[in-house]
């Protein structure tokens, strides 16, 4: 169970507060913490991120930031994996990257847990689509499928051979079963 604890705080108050190990968002006037990823969540979120970087980073067109906390429409929320097109990243005008992201992902991708439930992860999802988001994933482990949200906030179940939505103009074309299949060393 994901403990949830009453704040009396608001959002800038919540960002000024030491980091928590796992971390904790503000959700809706809420501080929850994330669960402690597991063995397929670890899997899912490093190899996601590597293929999608693989594809994206050299021509500079995006990138997947694993745990990243992205602070916008009022919840400070930290997706498994959060990608941003490469002309929307904050940069510092060092070039450097910025560590605050104030600005939702393009594509946020959240990995459940064994110990989260299904309607919370969603929300963070639909509270991304509500806020301009182009595509979210919402990969469940135990039954093989992915839920993906597009804008205006609707959902479409993927299962098996299904071939994925991906953030327009990216090259890569992934199915569930592909997905899933990293899950087997072999």
């Amino acid at each position: 169970m994901t403990p949830v604890i009453k704040p009396k705080l608001t959002l800038e108050e919540f960002l000024k507060l030491p980091e928590t190990k796992p971390a904790s968002e503000f959700i809706r006037g809420e501080i929850i913490q994330k669960p402690m990823p597991q063995g397929e969540h670890s899997r899912l979120q490093a190899k996601l991120c590597t293929v999608i970087n693989q594809v994206t980073e050299t021509p500079k067109f995006a990138y997947a930031f694993p745990e990243l906390r992205c602070t916008f429409g009022g919840d400070s929320i930290i997706p498994d994996v959060a990608v941003f097109r490469w002309e929307r990243i904050p940069f510092k005008s060092s070039g450097k990257i910025a560590n605050r992201f104030e600005i939702h992902p393009d594509w946020a991708i959240e990995i459940l847990s064994p110990d989260q439930r299904q309607t919370k992860v969603l929300g963070n999802l639909l509270h991304c689509s509500r806020h301009g988001i182009e595509v979210g994933w919402l990969i469940d482990p135990e039954e093989e499928s992915i839920l993906a949200v597009f804008p205006g906030q609707r959902v479409e179940l993927f299962e098996g051979t299904a071939q994925l939505p991906i953030l327009k103009g990216i090259e890569l074309e992934l199915t569930v079963e592909q997905v899933f299949g990293w899950l087997t060393f072999s």
